[in-house]
């Protein structure tokens, strides 16, 4: 019966390590417009369709903190990213 259960477990862990990976990429509103942004540096960017971002409120940009690019980037930015919930810009680090 244990050895069953490690059997079954065995399968579920190379299940999971096969899966696709959940990374992903959106088309958001970025200081005012519209640029995919992606979880992983691997990903395809989409094409984004051309809608209208709501104006950006000014705003001093906070201090980047000193930080060490992902593989797979080049450098990474302090920008306004539009939250529909909020319905604000909100001040986030994104790498490319």
């Amino acid at each position: 019966m244990k050895t069953f259960y490690l059997i079954v477990l065995g399968i579920l862990f190379l299940g999971q390590a096969y899966s696709p990976s959940h990374a992903s990429c959106t088309c958001e509103c970025v200081n005012g417009e519209v640029v995919p942004i992606c979880t992983s540096s691997i990903d395809m960017e989409p094409i984004c369709s051309p809608r209208m971002c709501p104006q950006t409120t000014p705003s001093i940009k906070p201090i980047n903190p000193p930080r060490i690019p992902p593989i797979g980037t080049r450098d990474c930015d302090m920008v306004q990213v539009y939250n529909p919930r909020t319905r604000r810009y909100e001040w986030q680090q994104i790498c490319k």
